[in-house]
């Protein structure tokens, strides 16, 4: 399968959220996975310089007809866009619920057969710190965000049993170069690992819809990562080697939901009311 893996056989692949934190970051690094790389996000956010094999598309996810011509054309998609933080439910309804609506609407209609998605931790925020889930424990969202990438999941099984559109839904923990608090420490996922994993989700056979947490080995894990087997994913990195930084930092009260519950500060977030 290794073989398998390591070969580029899709013609154009769709990068959504290529402006956002992990899009800028795994940008460049994605240019291997296809022969050329449409990336896309709002415009005014998207830096437009285009590298030798990419398409630079501005597009807002909430624009149906701008999202089908979007993915015109593309054999694969990883989907990052979409507003990535706790916020109003008016936001995340149109960024990632019509948005990821209208991603999969597109794909249907133009035959792709391939979707990454990136969920989120927060699809089971509620879960205590001191509880191990794995990914088929029933969905506890912490949020509006949360409720969202739920939504993006519940799509994607959706579109597979009835159109067989494949897709692999990463609940993705923390990634950033290295991990910023404490909480980071179980669900820290770096950027070496995230690549081999969009890897595997892309080129592995009949992965039909496979929902894997985003981690690394950390040391400290709520999640059973056992569905991402299927995958042959095994993450390398951990984040123990920056425990006595991030222990030299105050450590939240003991009632803290920070502290407490896996989705932390999310699940304290708003709520927002316009009235």
């Amino acid at each position: 399968m290794e073989n398998q893996l390591n070969r580029s056989s899709f013609r154009r692949l769709l990068l959504t959220g290529a402006a956002g934190g992990i899009g800028r970051a795994i940008r460049s690094r994605v240019a291997g996975f296809a022969e050329c790389v449409r990336v896309s996000d709002l415009h005014g956010a998207l830096d437009q310089t285009a590298a030798p094999n990419e398409e630079v598309v501005a597009c807002d996810l909430a624009d149906r007809i701008a999202v089908d011509a979007l993915v015109d054309g593309c054999d694969a998609i990883i989907h990052l866009g979409g507003v990535s933080v706790e916020r109003p439910f008016e936001e995340i309804l149109e960024a990632n619920i019509k948005g990821v609506f209208n991603l999969y609407e597109a794909a249907r209609r133009h035959d792709v057969k391939r979707v990454i998605f990136a969920s989120s931790n927060h699809v089971t925020g509620f879960y205590r710190q001191d509880e191990k889930i794995d990914a088929h424990a029933p969905k506890r969202p912490d949020g509006y965000y949360g409720l969202s990438k739920s939504f993006g999941e519940d799509t994607a099984q959706f579109y597979f049993d009835r159109y067989g559109i494949e897709t692999v839904s990463i609940r993705i923990g923390s990634v950033f170069p290295e991990p910023k608090d404490r909480r980071m420490m179980a669900s820290w996922f770096s950027y070496d690992d995230l690549l081999d994993l969009l890897r595997r989700g892309l080129f592995t056979p009949e992965v039909g819809h496979t929902i894997v947490f985003g981690a690394s080995a950390n040391a400290v894990t709520w999640w059973d990562n056992r569905y991402a087997a299927k995958l042959g994913f095994v993450p390398r990195d951990s984040s123990e080697p920056f425990r006595a930084k991030i222990e030299t930092t105050p450590a939240p009260a003991p009632d803290d939901p920070v502290a407490v519950l896996q989705g932390g500060a999310f699940t304290k977030a708003g709520p927002f009311d316009p009235l």
